[in-house]
C-alpha cells in the first residue's frame, strides 16, 4: 500500500452536523410537548375544525339534528357518556366533547392552543390542559386561564338519536 491510497475522505462539513443537531433537538421538543395525552384513546390526531351550527364564536354543534340512520360522519359517544359540567376526550379524533348545560353538546380540537399538549381534564365548566394548566370553556372554547391566548378550534358534530357525530 502507497500512502496515495490512504488519503483522509472528507466528512461532512461542521455546517451540516450543526443543522442536523439542531433539527433533531427541536424535533425531539416537538414530540415531547405533543404526545402528552394520558387519555383513554391513545394517540393526538388532528382534529376536523369547523363552525358549528350555532352562532356562539368557538362553539360546535349543540344539539343539532340529522336524519335517523344518516351514515355521515363517526360516532364518538352516546349522549349520556357526556357528563353535564364535563366532557371526553377522544384523543383518536383530536377532539374534546362537552356537555356545559343539560342537552346541550360542544366540540372543540383536543389540542391546546399554546404548545399543542392534549387537553386532559374537563370539570366544573373548564377544559384544562395539563402541560401548563392553560383552561378553556366547555361553552364555547375561549381561554379562562392562560398562558394559552387563543380559544380552542370548534370541531363540528351533530346530536341525534342519543349519538354523538363528529362530522
Amino acid at each position: 500500500m502507497t500512502s496515495e491510497s490512504l488519503q483522509p475522505v472528507p466528512g461532512p462539513a461542521r455546517r451540516t452536523v450543526m443543522a442536523a443537531v439542531g433539527a433533531s433537538g427541536l424535533a425531539v421538543a416537538l414530540t415531547a410537548c405533543g404526545n402528552d395525552d394520558m387519555s383513554s384513546s391513545g394517540s393526538t390526531a388532528p382534529s376536523k375544525s369547523a363552525a358549528g351550527d350555532d352562532s356562539t364564536p368557538g362553539g360546535a354543534a349543540q344539539g343539532s339534528s340529522s336524519p335517523e340512520g344518516d351514515s355521515g360522519g363517526t360516532v364518538l359517544a352516546k349522549t349520556t357518556e357526556i357528563p353535564e359540567g364535563g366532557g371526553k376526550v377522544f384523543a383518536d379524533q383530536g377532539v374534546v366533547v362537552t356537555q356545559p348545560s343539560a342537552g346541550s353538546f360542544k366540540a372543540f380540537s383536543s389540542k391546546c392552543t399554546h404548545q399543542g399538549c392534549a387537553v386532559r381534564d374537563i370539570a366544573n365548566g373548564v377544559i384544562v390542559c395539563p402541560c401548563h394548566m392553560s383552561e378553556f370553556s366547555a361553552t364555547d372554547g375561549s381561554v379562562q386561564k392562560g398562558p394559552a391566548n387563543q380559544p380552542l378550534a370548534a370541531a363540528n358534530i351533530t346530536v341525534a338519536g342519543g349519538e354523538i357525530k363528529l362530522m
